[in-house]
């Protein structure tokens, strides 16, 4: 048609007189005879592909390739020849060719999935890509929806950006598919040996589908965080998983801070910390940020258990002197921790004043400055509650009713803190 036509506009329009408007003449006549053919094309039960060709066709390749042709655009763009199809048509076959489209990348990332979690439970290794553990499925993923929005946009962008809409639902409910089967894979698969390796390649999984998620597709941010939640708790679950053998390996020697009545605390810690240092390595073949999240994760377990170990109210010291030791070794203790965390990648600045300002506590005797301790302590951390602080004042042997009801009562002050945005003392059970 566009070579017809061009050759009526070169060879036939300057054998003819202006008025024949001999460019028109040919023009209309195929347009009539190409939107009739078409409308009766319309009217057939269409498969899939002849659907998306007559819309690519009518609303692209027509329109853009032969209307508006550098050698045709003059002639023809003041006929108003307009669309080949009627606009009910036209919605029709778009409403068609989106559900489709939508269906077909549900079902091949129905499938993707299904490919993969049989390379799990077969116990294949996952690839090694710069040193980390690999996985194609958030590749694969992305590049399914990527060449359905594509598919769209060669027709119209109108209905590329319809379908991007419909295909970040189809994403939301594969996320949660996703981490449902990744779920099933972790209580089911852990006696294989590539268990951990393909724990870890579906951690760094989530990097893929939030990258692609925020750079390609531009989500915007509230869609993006209902994308990410399940991918959080994948993540999340996975991390549980990874570091649940060295927590138990850490739980006697946490005891050993209360069966020895705090007798040797310096030497306890550092086998605490040589048992986290000999267990590092593990986590290497996760992403950079995820290994830091992992890090953090070990840097509050080391926090937390070790506040809930000056929480059992075993230990009363009776005077100022037996108080200022334990501060002492507490801020020493706190030291290590903090520098080992933090060399190893722990971003968790936010965990440094939890183990100092308890060991001021301990250390302080006048019932006013405590106060003001635990009230600075409160905005770092607003979970921290009676319960906690009484199990920290059990210590002090030598504080009267009157004073440990008195230093309570600062939590009593509404001072506007809102809720943490971390949480350190809701993880922690105070009898």
């Amino acid at each position: 048609m566009k070579e017809d036509l061009e050759a009526v506009v070169e060879r036939l329009k300057p054998l003819f007189p202006a008025e024949f408007g001999v460019v028109a003449t040919y023009a209309e006549s195929y347009h009539r005879h190409f939107a009739d053919q078409l409308a009766a094309m319309a009217q057939f039960e269409l498969c899939d592909r002849d659907t998306y060709m007559l819309l690519v066709w009518v609303q692209n390749l027509y329109p853009n390739d032969i209307i508006k042709s550098p050698k045709l655009a003059g002639e023809l763009q003041g006929l108003g020849l307009g669309s080949l199809l009627s606009t009910r048509q036209i919605r029709l076959l778009e409403a068609t060719f989106l559900s489709n489209e939508v269906a077909s990348a549900r079902e091949l990332m129905a499938r993707a999935l299904e490919l993969e979690s049989q390379r799990w439970a077969q116990d294949v290794a996952p690839q090694r890509l710069d040193g980390h553990c690999h996985s194609e499925l958030a590749i694969d993923i992305i590049q399914i929806l990527s060449q359905s929005q594509a598919k769209a946009e060669s027709i119209t962008l109108d209905l590329g950006a319809q379908i991007k809409q419909l295909l970040l639902v189809e994403l939301a409910t594969f996320l949660r598919s996703y981490q449902h089967t990744f779920n099933d894979f972790l209580e089911r698969c852990r006696q294989l040996r590539n268990f951990r390796a393909n724990v870890i390649a579906n951690i760094n999984n989530c990097l893929s589908f939030r990258t692609s998620m925020e750079q390609r597709w531009q989500v915007p941010q509230d869609p993006l965080s209902l994308l990410l939640g399940p991918l959080s708790e994948l993540k999340s679950h996975g991390f549980d998983v990874l570091l649940q053998s060295l927590f138990m390996d850490l739980k006697p020697l946490f005891k050993r801070f209360t069966q020895t009545r705090w007798a040797a605390p310096t030497e306890t810690l550092e086998e605490i910390i040589a048992t986290v240092g000999g267990r590092l390595p593990e986590f290497s073949e996760l992403q950079d940020c995820f290994r830091e999240e992992l890090m953090e994760a070990v840097h509050l377990h080391l926090v937390k258990e070790y506040i809930i170990r000056l929480s059992k109210r075993r230990l009363v010291l009776k005077t100022p002197e037996q108080q200022q030791q334990l501060a002492r070794h507490v801020l020493a203790n706190a030291d290590v921790i903090q520098c080992f965390c933090i060399q190893h990648g722990s971003p968790a600045t936010w965990l440094q004043p939890a183990l100092p300002t308890l060991a001021e506590i301990i250390r302080l005797q006048d019932p006013s400055a405590i106060k003001i301790e635990v009230a600075t302590y409160t905005t770092c951390y607003p979970d921290f509650s009676k319960g906690h602080l009484s199990a920290i004042l059990a210590i002090k042997g030598n504080l009267s009713s009157s004073d440990v009801r008195s230093i309570r009562s600062i939590l009593d002050v509404n001072t506007g803190v809102q809720e943490p945005s971390r949480s350190l003392f809701a993880l922690i059970k105070v009898g």
